[in-house]
């Protein structure tokens, strides 16, 4: 590199950087256009699907579907700086879609486990899951997860087990209180996405643990009194 004339240095470092700039173009467009298409897809198909915690899966084939379609709309924003760090380092536009593959991956197999799992039950089982999230969230492994997922990662599927492991409990309390249930979607959403996007804050992170835990036990008591929880009548 040192051998070489100036003017080829030059075109050298101004050709990498329009290849980092290319890449990171791709990563914004890829990870939040497909979050968009599959917010689309997701609501159409959750509609009229939702009976709270009486609601039911459906056959794998579709679950899964629609599993990787609400993985992707509510994960993949919060994934984009990301993706956007890995494909200026990587200069390479390719390197994106493999990035958002290997990370949904991960989410797709969390969806396999909860099929696997998932059975109709009772507000109490809701509430004592929001209790555990809550309690989770005020861990020193929820921490560290939630750091990794806000640093420099080498792949997708690094990725994905970082945020897995930084929102697994918020996503056990939206398949608790209603999987197929848009409300609730959008609520975990928003609140996963703040903590990928936010640095971590202890009076905020601990309140919203307390708020949590506060739902589970408020479920338990009067689970009527949360809307869309129990099945109409």
């Amino acid at each position: 590199m040192n051998g070489q004339p100036r003017s080829q240095r030059t075109a050298t470092t101004s050709l990498g950087g329009r290849r980092r700039q290319a890449a990171t173009v791709a990563a914004l467009a890829t990870t939040l256009g497909l979050a968009a298409v599959s917010w689309v897809v997701a609501v159409r198909r959750m509609s009229g699907m939702d009976m709270g915690v009486a609601t039911e899966l459906g056959s794998f084939a579709f679950f899964i579907s629609l599993w990787v379609c609400m993985m992707a709309a509510m994960m993949l924003p919060g994934a984009a700086p990301a993706a956007l760090r890995r494909a200026g380092n990587t200069g390479r536009v390719g390197a994106v879609p493999l990035f958002v593959a290997a990370y949904l991956a991960v989410w797709t197999l969390v969806g396999v486990a909860v099929y696997a799992a998932y059975r109709p039950h009772g507000t109490a089982v809701a509430g004592a899951v929001a209790i555990a999230a809550g309690g989770y969230e005020l861990t020193p492994l929820k921490r560290r997860f939630r750091q990794h997922c806000q640093a420099e990662v080498r792949t997708g599927l690094e990725y994905g087990l970082y945020c897995v492991g930084s929102s697994i409990g918020l996503m056990l309390m939206l398949v608790m209180f209603g999987v197929m249930s848009l409300t609730w979607m959008i609520i975990f959403a928003g609140l996963i996405l703040a903590q990928k996007l936010l640095p971590p804050n202890v009076i905020a992170d601990v309140a919203v643990a307390l708020a949590i835990i506060g739902l589970g036990v408020w479920i338990i008591v009067v689970p009527s009194s949360i809307p869309g929880l129990t099945a109409p009548m």
